[in-house]
Protein backbone atom coordinates (compact mmCIF):
# COMPACT_ATOMS: atom_id res chain seq x y z
CA UNK A 1 0.00 0.00 0.00
CA UNK A 2 1.63 3.60 -0.81
CA UNK A 3 2.86 5.39 2.01
CA UNK A 4 1.27 8.58 2.85
CA UNK A 5 2.47 12.26 1.24
CA UNK A 6 2.47 14.63 4.06
CA UNK A 7 4.72 18.36 4.76
CA UNK A 8 4.48 19.01 8.36
CA UNK A 9 3.90 22.22 9.69
CA UNK A 10 6.78 22.60 11.35
CA UNK A 11 9.38 20.97 9.31
CA UNK A 12 12.89 22.88 9.90
CA UNK A 13 12.03 24.50 12.39
CA UNK A 14 13.76 24.57 15.71
CA UNK A 15 13.44 21.22 17.74
CA UNK A 16 13.72 23.21 21.24
CA UNK A 17 9.98 23.66 21.71
CA UNK A 18 9.82 27.50 23.34
CA UNK A 19 12.41 28.29 19.74
CA UNK A 20 10.05 26.57 17.79
CA UNK A 21 7.08 28.50 19.12
CA UNK A 22 8.60 31.59 18.34
CA UNK A 23 10.34 30.54 14.59
CA UNK A 24 6.55 29.65 13.63
CA UNK A 25 5.48 33.03 14.72
CA UNK A 26 8.25 34.69 12.54
CA UNK A 27 7.62 32.26 9.58
CA UNK A 28 4.20 32.83 9.60
CA UNK A 29 4.73 36.23 9.34
CA UNK A 30 6.77 35.66 6.37
CA UNK A 31 5.19 32.89 4.77
CA UNK A 32 3.37 34.66 2.08
CA UNK A 33 5.49 37.71 1.13
CA UNK A 34 5.74 38.08 -2.22
CA UNK A 35 8.87 36.40 -4.27
CA UNK A 36 11.86 38.07 -5.41
CA UNK A 37 13.85 35.79 -7.34
CA UNK A 38 17.04 37.94 -8.59
CA UNK A 39 19.02 35.46 -10.17
CA UNK A 40 17.88 32.33 -11.76
CA UNK A 41 18.28 30.21 -15.17
CA UNK A 42 14.87 29.76 -15.71
CA UNK A 43 13.54 30.19 -19.60
CA UNK A 44 12.47 33.56 -20.56
CA UNK A 45 10.26 31.89 -23.43
CA UNK A 46 8.30 29.89 -20.79
CA UNK A 47 6.87 33.27 -19.84
CA UNK A 48 6.91 34.92 -22.95
CA UNK A 49 4.96 31.89 -25.29
CA UNK A 50 2.99 30.76 -22.33
CA UNK A 51 2.54 27.40 -23.63
CA UNK A 52 1.87 24.37 -21.56
CA UNK A 53 4.47 22.48 -20.01
CA UNK A 54 4.48 18.90 -21.64
CA UNK A 55 4.39 16.08 -19.28
CA UNK A 56 6.07 15.73 -15.40
CA UNK A 57 9.51 14.40 -16.77
CA UNK A 58 10.00 17.79 -19.10
CA UNK A 59 9.04 19.99 -15.94
CA UNK A 60 10.13 18.65 -12.76
CA UNK A 61 13.61 16.06 -14.37
CA UNK A 62 14.99 17.10 -17.06
CA UNK A 63 15.61 20.33 -16.34
CA UNK A 64 17.29 19.75 -12.55
CA UNK A 65 20.65 18.76 -12.62
CA UNK A 66 19.94 18.25 -8.86
CA UNK A 67 18.27 15.21 -9.59
CA UNK A 68 19.81 13.90 -12.67
CA UNK A 69 23.04 14.15 -11.02
CA UNK A 70 22.18 11.99 -8.08
CA UNK A 71 20.34 9.21 -10.52
CA UNK A 72 23.79 9.20 -12.53
CA UNK A 73 25.58 8.69 -9.95
CA UNK A 74 23.83 5.44 -9.49
CA UNK A 75 24.21 4.27 -12.68
CA UNK A 76 21.63 5.53 -14.33
CA UNK A 77 22.14 6.93 -18.11
CA UNK A 78 21.12 10.37 -18.59
CA UNK A 79 19.92 8.94 -22.07
CA UNK A 80 17.19 7.43 -19.81
CA UNK A 81 16.22 10.35 -18.14
CA UNK A 82 15.35 12.18 -21.32
CA UNK A 83 18.51 14.60 -21.09
CA UNK A 84 19.58 15.50 -24.39
CA UNK A 85 17.20 12.62 -26.07
CA UNK A 86 13.95 13.42 -27.33
CA UNK A 87 13.70 9.79 -28.40
CA UNK A 88 13.42 8.68 -24.49
CA UNK A 89 10.45 8.08 -23.09
CA UNK A 90 9.11 10.78 -20.39
CA UNK A 91 7.02 8.03 -19.09
CA UNK A 92 9.47 5.69 -18.64
CA UNK A 93 11.73 8.29 -17.71
CA UNK A 94 9.60 9.04 -14.67
CA UNK A 95 9.65 5.31 -13.62
CA UNK A 96 13.46 5.48 -13.10
CA UNK A 97 12.73 8.96 -10.86
CA UNK A 98 10.36 7.21 -9.11
CA UNK A 99 12.08 3.80 -8.54
CA UNK A 100 15.37 5.52 -7.49
CA UNK A 101 13.40 8.08 -5.06
CA UNK A 102 14.66 6.91 -2.28
CA UNK A 103 18.44 8.23 -2.83
CA UNK A 104 16.82 11.79 -2.49
CA UNK A 105 16.30 10.83 1.65
CA UNK A 106 17.89 13.56 3.42
CA UNK A 107 18.57 15.70 0.66
CA UNK A 108 17.93 18.96 -0.82
CA UNK A 109 16.00 17.83 -3.51
CA UNK A 110 13.78 15.53 -1.59
CA UNK A 111 12.45 18.67 0.11
CA UNK A 112 11.35 20.55 -2.69
CA UNK A 113 10.41 18.00 -4.91
CA UNK A 114 8.03 16.63 -2.33
CA UNK A 115 6.44 20.51 -1.63
CA UNK A 116 5.94 20.31 -5.22
CA UNK A 117 3.92 17.35 -5.05
CA UNK A 118 1.86 18.10 -2.09
CA UNK A 119 1.26 21.92 -2.40
CA UNK A 120 1.34 22.25 -6.06
CA UNK A 121 -0.38 18.94 -7.70
CA UNK A 122 -2.21 18.14 -4.31
CA UNK A 123 -0.71 14.45 -4.26
CA UNK A 124 -0.74 12.47 -0.81
CA UNK A 125 0.98 9.43 -1.41
CA UNK A 126 4.63 9.15 -2.04
CA UNK A 127 6.40 8.84 -5.04
CA UNK A 128 8.14 5.09 -5.31
CA UNK A 129 7.80 2.70 -7.74
CA UNK A 130 4.01 1.78 -7.36
CA UNK A 131 2.74 5.02 -7.46
CA UNK A 132 4.75 6.11 -10.34
CA UNK A 133 2.01 6.43 -13.41
CA UNK A 134 -0.20 8.07 -10.88
CA UNK A 135 1.76 10.49 -10.26
CA UNK A 136 3.52 11.22 -13.96
CA UNK A 137 -0.59 10.87 -15.11
CA UNK A 138 -1.69 13.59 -12.58
CA UNK A 139 0.80 16.39 -13.31
CA UNK A 140 0.47 15.96 -16.64
CA UNK A 141 -2.78 16.31 -17.05
CA UNK A 142 -2.81 19.11 -14.58
CA UNK A 143 0.05 20.77 -16.64
CA UNK A 144 -2.66 21.03 -19.54
CA UNK A 145 -4.70 23.43 -17.94
CA UNK A 146 -4.51 26.66 -17.81
CA UNK A 147 -3.85 26.96 -14.59
CA UNK A 148 -0.53 25.13 -14.48
CA UNK A 149 0.46 27.63 -17.96
CA UNK A 150 3.60 29.30 -16.50
CA UNK A 151 2.13 32.94 -16.30
CA UNK A 152 -0.50 31.60 -14.03
CA UNK A 153 1.93 29.24 -11.63
CA UNK A 154 4.03 32.77 -11.75
CA UNK A 155 0.86 34.93 -10.39
CA UNK A 156 -0.06 32.17 -8.07
CA UNK A 157 2.64 31.75 -6.32
CA UNK A 158 3.47 35.17 -6.04
CA UNK A 159 6.37 35.69 -7.93
CA UNK A 160 6.79 39.67 -7.79
CA UNK A 161 9.95 39.53 -10.06
CA UNK A 162 12.12 37.11 -11.65
CA UNK A 163 15.62 37.31 -13.44
CA UNK A 164 16.61 35.04 -15.96
CA UNK A 165 20.37 35.23 -17.02
CA UNK A 166 22.02 35.14 -20.62
CA UNK A 167 25.01 35.49 -22.95
CA UNK A 168 25.59 39.13 -24.65
CA UNK A 169 24.99 36.87 -27.84
CA UNK A 170 21.76 36.20 -26.66
CA UNK A 171 19.18 38.28 -28.69
CA UNK A 172 16.32 38.73 -26.06
CA UNK A 173 14.00 38.14 -28.05
CA UNK A 174 11.40 36.88 -25.76
CA UNK A 175 12.22 39.46 -23.30
CA UNK A 176 11.12 42.02 -25.91
CA UNK A 177 8.33 40.14 -26.43
CA UNK A 178 7.45 40.14 -23.20
CA UNK A 179 8.06 43.96 -22.62
CA UNK A 180 5.24 44.37 -25.21
CA UNK A 181 2.80 42.21 -23.30
CA UNK A 182 3.61 44.07 -20.17
CA UNK A 183 2.75 47.16 -22.27
CA UNK A 184 -0.35 45.92 -23.68
CA UNK A 185 -3.52 47.38 -22.17
CA UNK A 186 -5.06 44.14 -20.10
CA UNK A 187 -1.36 42.61 -20.85
CA UNK A 188 -0.38 40.27 -18.27
CA UNK A 189 2.21 42.08 -15.59
CA UNK A 190 4.53 39.49 -14.72
CA UNK A 191 7.79 41.07 -13.98
CA UNK A 192 10.73 38.84 -16.02
CA UNK A 193 14.05 40.45 -16.60
CA UNK A 194 17.13 39.31 -17.88
CA UNK A 195 20.72 39.37 -16.06
CA UNK A 196 24.16 40.15 -18.06
CA UNK A 197 26.49 37.01 -18.14
CA UNK A 198 29.33 37.65 -20.06
CA UNK A 199 31.35 34.15 -19.35
CA UNK A 200 30.87 32.84 -23.15
CA UNK A 201 33.18 36.44 -24.59
CA UNK A 202 35.30 36.87 -21.54
CA UNK A 203 36.65 33.49 -21.02
CA UNK A 204 39.22 32.29 -23.65
CA UNK A 205 39.00 29.03 -22.62
CA UNK A 206 35.02 29.00 -23.32
CA UNK A 207 34.74 26.54 -26.05
CA UNK A 208 34.31 28.66 -28.99
CA UNK A 209 35.35 31.65 -28.11
CA UNK A 210 37.13 33.11 -31.20
CA UNK A 211 33.66 32.53 -32.84
CA UNK A 212 32.12 34.26 -30.10
CA UNK A 213 34.28 37.50 -30.47
CA UNK A 214 32.84 37.21 -34.27
CA UNK A 215 29.63 37.50 -33.27
CA UNK A 216 29.99 40.29 -30.52
CA UNK A 217 31.27 42.31 -33.87
CA UNK A 218 28.88 41.75 -35.51
CA UNK A 219 25.36 42.47 -32.49
CA UNK A 220 27.68 45.75 -31.87
CA UNK A 221 29.20 46.93 -34.82
CA UNK A 222 32.35 46.97 -32.98
CA UNK A 223 35.54 46.32 -33.54
CA UNK A 224 35.98 43.44 -31.04
CA UNK A 225 39.49 42.53 -32.40
CA UNK A 226 41.05 45.49 -30.47
CA UNK A 227 40.60 46.30 -27.09
CA UNK A 228 38.90 49.46 -26.73
CA UNK A 229 36.19 47.98 -29.79
CA UNK A 230 36.26 44.96 -27.59
CA UNK A 231 35.53 47.70 -24.49
CA UNK A 232 33.14 49.21 -26.23
CA UNK A 233 31.07 46.28 -27.37
CA UNK A 234 30.44 45.24 -24.02
CA UNK A 235 29.37 48.72 -23.11
CA UNK A 236 26.66 48.55 -25.81
CA UNK A 237 25.38 44.93 -25.21
CA UNK A 238 24.89 46.28 -21.42
CA UNK A 239 22.84 49.20 -22.49
CA UNK A 240 21.13 46.54 -24.22
CA UNK A 241 20.13 44.42 -21.58
CA UNK A 242 19.64 47.24 -19.56
CA UNK A 243 16.50 48.28 -21.71
CA UNK A 244 15.20 45.17 -21.48
CA UNK A 245 15.28 45.19 -17.80
CA UNK A 246 18.68 44.06 -16.83
CA UNK A 247 19.76 45.10 -12.80
CA UNK A 248 22.70 43.42 -12.58
CA UNK A 249 25.57 41.09 -14.18
CA UNK A 250 26.83 37.45 -13.41
CA UNK A 251 30.79 35.77 -13.87
CA UNK A 252 30.94 32.45 -13.28
CA UNK A 253 35.07 32.46 -13.45
CA UNK A 254 36.85 29.61 -12.04
CA UNK A 255 38.19 31.79 -9.21
CA UNK A 256 37.51 35.42 -8.20
CA UNK A 257 41.22 36.54 -9.10
CA UNK A 258 40.78 40.28 -10.57
CA UNK A 259 43.36 42.44 -12.37
CA UNK A 260 44.66 45.86 -13.05
CA UNK A 261 46.66 45.61 -15.64
CA UNK A 262 48.65 48.96 -17.42
CA UNK A 263 46.81 49.86 -20.95
CA UNK A 264 49.09 48.40 -23.20
CA UNK A 265 49.55 45.44 -20.84
CA UNK A 266 45.76 44.73 -21.39
CA UNK A 267 46.03 45.59 -25.10
CA UNK A 268 48.97 42.86 -25.66
CA UNK A 269 46.48 40.43 -23.38
CA UNK A 270 43.71 40.66 -24.95
CA UNK A 271 45.41 40.30 -28.48
CA UNK A 272 46.89 37.39 -27.58
CA UNK A 273 43.33 35.67 -26.23
CA UNK A 274 41.37 37.07 -29.35
CA UNK A 275 43.80 35.42 -32.03
CA UNK A 276 44.55 32.28 -30.02
CA UNK A 277 45.31 30.37 -28.50
CA UNK A 278 46.49 31.29 -25.34
CA UNK A 279 48.15 29.46 -22.20
CA UNK A 280 46.12 28.71 -19.13
CA UNK A 281 47.40 31.23 -17.16
CA UNK A 282 46.95 33.54 -19.96
CA UNK A 283 43.73 32.61 -19.62
CA UNK A 284 43.15 33.25 -15.73
CA UNK A 285 44.86 36.88 -16.42
CA UNK A 286 42.54 37.80 -19.25
CA UNK A 287 39.42 36.52 -17.26
CA UNK A 288 40.94 38.26 -14.19
CA UNK A 289 41.21 41.87 -15.56
CA UNK A 290 38.04 41.50 -16.88
CA UNK A 291 36.53 41.20 -13.53
CA UNK A 292 37.97 44.29 -12.85
CA UNK A 293 36.63 46.14 -16.31
CA UNK A 294 33.62 44.83 -15.40
CA UNK A 295 33.60 46.69 -12.14
CA UNK A 296 34.51 49.62 -13.65
CA UNK A 297 31.52 49.53 -16.00
CA UNK A 298 29.18 48.21 -13.14
CA UNK A 299 30.23 51.91 -11.51
CA UNK A 300 29.48 53.87 -14.85
CA UNK A 301 25.76 52.26 -15.65
CA UNK A 302 24.71 50.91 -12.30
CA UNK A 303 24.45 47.29 -12.85
CA UNK A 304 24.61 44.96 -9.38
CA UNK A 305 27.46 42.94 -10.08
CA UNK A 306 27.38 39.10 -9.23
CA UNK A 307 30.59 36.68 -8.97
CA UNK A 308 30.11 32.94 -8.20
CA UNK A 309 33.53 31.47 -8.16
CA UNK A 310 35.37 28.17 -7.19
CA UNK A 311 33.43 25.66 -9.66
CA UNK A 312 35.20 23.42 -11.49
CA UNK A 313 33.28 22.99 -14.71
CA UNK A 314 32.72 19.90 -16.62
CA UNK A 315 34.54 17.83 -14.66
CA UNK A 316 33.19 15.04 -16.16
CA UNK A 317 35.31 15.30 -19.95
CA UNK A 318 33.06 12.11 -21.25
CA UNK A 319 29.34 13.75 -19.92
CA UNK A 320 30.62 17.09 -21.32
CA UNK A 321 31.17 15.94 -24.71
CA UNK A 322 27.99 13.85 -24.91
CA UNK A 323 25.62 16.25 -22.88
CA UNK A 324 27.56 19.31 -23.15
CA UNK A 325 27.32 22.25 -19.84
CA UNK A 326 25.21 22.01 -16.71
CA UNK A 327 24.61 18.31 -16.14
CA UNK A 328 25.81 17.95 -12.66
CA UNK A 329 29.17 17.43 -12.71
CA UNK A 330 30.38 20.83 -12.06
CA UNK A 331 32.69 20.38 -8.80
CA UNK A 332 33.49 22.76 -5.69
CA UNK A 333 37.43 23.58 -5.82
CA UNK A 334 39.18 25.40 -3.07
CA UNK A 335 39.15 29.72 -3.54
CA UNK A 336 40.79 32.16 -2.26
CA UNK A 337 39.15 36.05 -1.91
CA UNK A 338 41.43 38.27 -0.25
CA UNK A 339 44.50 38.45 -2.35
CA UNK A 340 42.53 37.60 -5.01
CA UNK A 341 39.83 40.29 -5.44
CA UNK A 342 42.70 42.81 -3.79
CA UNK A 343 43.09 44.59 -7.35
CA UNK A 344 39.75 45.25 -8.01
CA UNK A 345 39.62 46.72 -4.29
CA UNK A 346 42.36 48.68 -4.71
CA UNK A 347 40.86 50.55 -7.56
CA UNK A 348 36.95 50.58 -6.33
CA UNK A 349 36.62 49.08 -3.41
CA UNK A 350 35.68 51.85 -1.93
CA UNK A 351 32.96 53.22 -3.89
CA UNK A 352 29.30 52.83 -2.38
CA UNK A 353 28.11 53.45 -5.72
CA UNK A 354 29.56 50.18 -7.12
CA UNK A 355 27.79 46.93 -5.46
CA UNK A 356 29.29 43.55 -5.91
CA UNK A 357 27.78 40.26 -4.20
CA UNK A 358 29.95 37.77 -3.66
CA UNK A 359 29.17 33.92 -3.61
CA UNK A 360 31.12 30.94 -2.38
CA UNK A 361 31.50 27.52 -2.62
CA UNK A 362 33.82 26.68 -0.32
CA UNK A 363 32.58 27.20 2.97
CA UNK A 364 35.96 27.60 4.42
CA UNK A 365 36.11 31.53 3.26
CA UNK A 366 32.63 32.19 5.43
CA UNK A 367 34.15 33.33 8.60
CA UNK A 368 37.85 33.64 7.43
CA UNK A 369 37.73 35.86 4.54
CA UNK A 370 34.27 36.66 3.20
CA UNK A 371 32.79 37.79 5.86
CA UNK A 372 35.67 40.39 7.27
CA UNK A 373 35.66 41.50 3.66
CA UNK A 374 31.78 42.56 3.24
CA UNK A 375 32.27 43.98 6.55
CA UNK A 376 34.38 46.33 6.22
CA UNK A 377 34.10 47.22 1.80
CA UNK A 378 31.24 49.63 1.15
CA UNK A 379 30.98 47.93 -2.48
CA UNK A 380 30.70 44.30 -1.33
CA UNK A 381 27.67 42.41 0.10
CA UNK A 382 27.31 38.49 0.39
CA UNK A 383 25.14 36.30 -1.48
CA UNK A 384 23.38 33.69 0.29
CA UNK A 385 24.20 29.59 0.58
CA UNK A 386 24.77 28.96 -3.18
CA UNK A 387 24.62 25.59 -5.25
CA UNK A 388 25.36 22.81 -3.18
CA UNK A 389 25.04 24.76 -0.09
CA UNK A 390 21.58 25.82 -0.83
CA UNK A 391 19.94 23.87 1.75
CA UNK A 392 18.71 23.62 5.42
CA UNK A 393 22.25 23.12 6.86
CA UNK A 394 23.85 24.93 4.49
CA UNK A 395 21.91 27.66 4.71
CA UNK A 396 22.69 27.33 9.21
CA UNK A 397 26.11 27.73 8.26
CA UNK A 398 26.39 30.77 6.48
CA UNK A 399 24.35 32.36 8.90
CA UNK A 400 26.31 31.38 11.79
CA UNK A 401 29.65 31.97 10.17
CA UNK A 402 28.79 35.33 8.77
CA UNK A 403 26.49 37.07 10.95
CA UNK A 404 29.17 38.04 13.89
CA UNK A 405 31.39 39.91 11.54
CA UNK A 406 29.64 40.77 8.53
CA UNK A 407 26.06 41.58 10.25
CA UNK A 408 22.96 40.51 8.59
CA UNK A 409 22.89 44.02 6.87
CA UNK A 410 25.48 42.80 4.65
CA UNK A 411 23.80 39.89 3.03
CA UNK A 412 21.19 40.19 0.08
CA UNK A 413 18.36 37.63 1.05
CA UNK A 414 17.98 34.50 -0.59
CA UNK A 415 17.57 33.93 -4.28
CA UNK A 416 16.99 30.22 -6.01
CA UNK A 417 19.34 30.13 -8.95
CA UNK A 418 17.56 27.22 -10.14
CA UNK A 419 16.47 26.17 -14.03
CA UNK A 420 13.44 23.85 -12.54
CA UNK A 421 10.55 26.68 -12.36
CA UNK A 422 8.48 24.92 -9.53
CA UNK A 423 11.37 24.80 -7.36
CA UNK A 424 11.28 28.30 -6.68
CA UNK A 425 8.65 28.84 -4.38
CA UNK A 426 9.67 25.86 -2.69
CA UNK A 427 13.32 27.15 -1.90
CA UNK A 428 11.99 29.91 -0.89
CA UNK A 429 10.32 28.27 1.96
CA UNK A 430 13.08 26.53 3.37
CA UNK A 431 14.98 29.81 3.26
CA UNK A 432 12.29 31.58 4.85
CA UNK A 433 11.95 28.74 7.74
CA UNK A 434 15.71 28.26 7.96
CA UNK A 435 16.16 32.06 8.71
CA UNK A 436 13.07 32.25 10.50
CA UNK A 437 14.41 29.35 13.29
CA UNK A 438 18.14 31.42 12.87
CA UNK A 439 16.84 34.37 14.66
CA UNK A 440 14.45 32.89 16.97
CA UNK A 441 17.63 31.13 18.34
CA UNK A 442 18.83 34.58 18.74
CA UNK A 443 16.10 35.97 20.73
CA UNK A 444 16.24 33.00 22.82
CA UNK A 445 19.73 33.26 23.67
CA UNK A 446 18.93 37.23 24.44
CA UNK A 447 20.89 38.64 21.71
CA UNK A 448 18.55 40.07 19.87
CA UNK A 449 14.82 41.28 20.75
CA UNK A 450 11.87 39.68 19.62
CA UNK A 451 10.47 42.83 17.64
CA UNK A 452 14.15 43.03 16.08
CA UNK A 453 14.03 39.33 14.87
CA UNK A 454 10.18 39.94 13.55
CA UNK A 455 12.13 43.13 11.55
CA UNK A 456 15.34 41.27 10.50
CA UNK A 457 12.36 38.11 8.86
CA UNK A 458 10.80 40.59 6.86
CA UNK A 459 14.19 41.93 5.58
CA UNK A 460 15.83 38.87 4.86
CA UNK A 461 12.39 37.82 3.04
CA UNK A 462 11.82 40.25 0.96
CA UNK A 463 13.53 44.23 2.31
CA UNK A 464 17.24 42.74 1.60
CA UNK A 465 16.98 41.47 -1.92
CA UNK A 466 15.12 44.37 -3.53
CA UNK A 467 17.68 46.87 -2.15
CA UNK A 468 20.60 44.79 -2.97
CA UNK A 469 19.57 43.97 -6.53
CA UNK A 470 17.99 47.84 -6.96
CA UNK A 471 14.53 46.16 -8.07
Amino acid sequence: MPRPLTLHPDRLLPADPATRTLARELYASVASLPIVSPHGHTDPAWFARNAPFGNATELLLVPDHYVFRMLYSQGVPMETLGVRNPEADPREAWRLLASHYHLFRATPSRLWLDWVFAEAFGLTVRLEAETSDLYFDTITQALASEAFRPRALFDRYGIEAIATTESPLDTLEHHAALRKENARPGGWQGKVITAYRPDPVIDPEFEGFQANLARFSDLTDEDCGTWQGYLAAHRKRRAFFAAMGATSTDHGHPTPRTADLPLAEAEALFAKVAKGPCTPAEAELFRAQMLTEMAAMSLEDGLVMQIHPGAFRNHNARVFQRFGRDKGADIPSRTEYVANLKPLLDRFGNEPGLSIILFTLDESTYARELAPLAGHYPCLKLGPAWWFHDSPEGMRRFRRMTTETAGLYNTVGFNDDTRAFLSIPARHDVARRIDCGFLAELVMEHRIEDWEAAELAQDLAYNLVKQAYRL
